[in-house]
């Protein structure tokens, strides 16, 4: 290890004596700033059960850049002017799914595995977002049903993992997904089971009846790196961290306590252990998320980089307010909760110019994340006969967002999975009505009783045409 300045605090445990309990699937840059500093800190307090094997599902790039600095990588945390760095030892090694498949079944078959993690995305479950079933029409997922030798998809790695645990006598893993699903823990186990009773109606049984997909919300703020973190850090260290990752000062995990063997501490190391995670899932996903993507839509549109640039308009912090105000009628809050106080702490964290977080980073993905984030907000206050303008002009902004044109006129690539689609409905349309109808016709996105609401597609229509006659800014003024 480089002799490092003494303000970088560095792993007390002795690395080599650590076990890797945990596997984890897509080591991004969430994972280590959340749940891997977790483990860290399990480490740390003297339980050398929980390292980490890193898996990507799809390219090298992590592993190319974490196992040259044998795992260890620079925890950031910035707040205004003050800087917190940490050194994280969790992480063993990263493997590369695609290159070697049956190192990646080994490793979740291990003895000393006992947790599985998952931050893949919401895409990268291979789910339909309106119903949570498995994409059977997708290849990767059609290649896993036919045969896992070579699995392909997150579903098909845990459950040729699982065979092999049940046919050595092992128990199954715990596994929980960190990714923004509703329902996340429920629709992992969904995906699995069905994968599974493809191939073994006994082992789904056993899977059903042993294995654990607790439900879990996670929540810390965590922009992509640039090379100008990189450089800045390596000011700091005199040597570059191309694993480094930036983050804010708080982090929050709430967990269902459902396991199926061996977990950390959790409760001593901050983590919230609970019996209903839904009511903080909900709120998360409604207050913070749905208030992310309104901010990327509308500031992305607006030329607006940052995130903490949006609310310092008085018209951008306006809008999430009402938007927020909108979202919390239709909440549950857990009796933890005091959602006056989390809103306010929420905008202090979107005010934190220090994180440079980015709209265009949270604008990816939007039809995987409109569902939960917004649109099941907006079922919520229709069934209440309640009005909601800020949530439907976040939805009108990702309609206008899948035009691939800002306000000053500059092209973008839209980047979505379902970008050819969104492209390819809107092709021929003219008027804000015919735009709104034909993307309200994706069932992939929006549920039928929303789809086929004229009222809803009415307001739409209104928001869209301002959005492209006056722009973003004057549309927000106006709200």
């Amino acid at each position: 290890m480089a002799t490092l300045p003494a303000k970088v605090t560095r792993p007390p445990y002795d690395r080599a004596a650590v076990k890797a309990g945990v596997v984890h699937l897509g080591i991004g840059a969430f994972h280590r700033a959340h749940q891997a500093a977790v483990f860290d800190a399990a480490l740390t307090a003297g339980d050398l059960r929980w390292g980490i094997i890193g898996v990507s599902l799809r390219s090298p790039g992590v592993r190319d850049q974490l196992v040259p600095q044998d795992g260890l990588y620079t925890l950031v945390e910035r707040e205004g002017d003050a800087r917190r760095l940490q050194l994280i030892g969790a992480v063993q090694t990263v493997l590369v799914a695609p290159e070697h498949p049956a190192a990646v079944v080994a490793a979740l078959a291990s003895p000393d595995t006992h947790l599985v993690t998952l931050t893949i995305t919401e895409k990268g479950y291979k789910l339909d977002p309106a119903t949570g079933a498995l994409i059977e029409a997708d290849a990767d997922v059609a290649a896993d049903l036919a045969s896992l030798e070579a699995p392909r998809t997150a579903p098909g790695f845990l459950v040729a993992a699982l065979a092999r645990r049940r046919a050595a006598g092992l128990p199954p893993f715990t596994a929980i997904s960190c990714d923004n699903l509703p329902h996340n823990g429920a629709r992992l186990r969904q995906a699995v089971l069905r994968m599974a009773a493809a191939h073994d109606a006994e082992l789904a049984a056993w899977i059903e009846a042993e294995g654990a997909f607790p439900q879990t919300m996670v929540d810390r703020i965590v922009p992509a790196t640039t090379d100008a973190d990189i450089a800045e850090l390596a000011r700091t260290l005199g040597v570059e961290d191309q694993a480094m990752v930036k983050t804010e000062p708080f982090s929050q995990w709430v967990i269902e306590d459902r396991f199926a063997g061996p977990r950390p501490d959790f409760a001593a190391l901050g983590v919230q252990l609970t019996d209903d995670v839904a009511p903080w899932e909900e709120a998360k996903l409604r207050l913070l998320n749905g208030a992310h993507s309104g901010i990327a839509y509308l500031g992305g549109l607006a030329g607006i980089d940052f995130v903490h640039e949006v609310v310092a308009l008085p018209e951008g912090r306006r809008f999430v307010e009402r938007l927020w105000d909108e979202a919390e009628s239709t909440l549950s809050p857990p009796p933890g909760l005091d959602v006056a106080a989390y809103r306010a702490q929420l905008m202090a964290r979107f005010a934190n110019a220090a994180l440079q977080h980015r709209t265009r980073q949270i604008a990816m993905d939007g039809s995987q994340k409109l569902p939960q984030r917004l649109l099941a907000s907006i079922a919520a206050c229709r069934a209440t006969d309640t009005r909601c303008p800020a949530l439907k002009l976040a939805v009108a902004a990702w309609m206008r967002w899948q035009e691939g044109i800002d306000d000053q006129g500059r092209a973008f690539t839209v980047d979505d999975p379902l970008a050819t689609r969104t492209a390819a409905a809107l092709e021929g349309t003219v008027t804000a009505e015919e735009k709104v109808a034909a993307l309200l016709a994706l069932d992939a996105i929006f549920p039928p009783a929303l789809a086929e609401d004229a009222a809803l597609a009415q307001l739409l229509a209104a928001w869209l045409h301002r959005l492209e006659t006056e722009g973003a800014r004057a549309t927000l003024a106006r709200l």
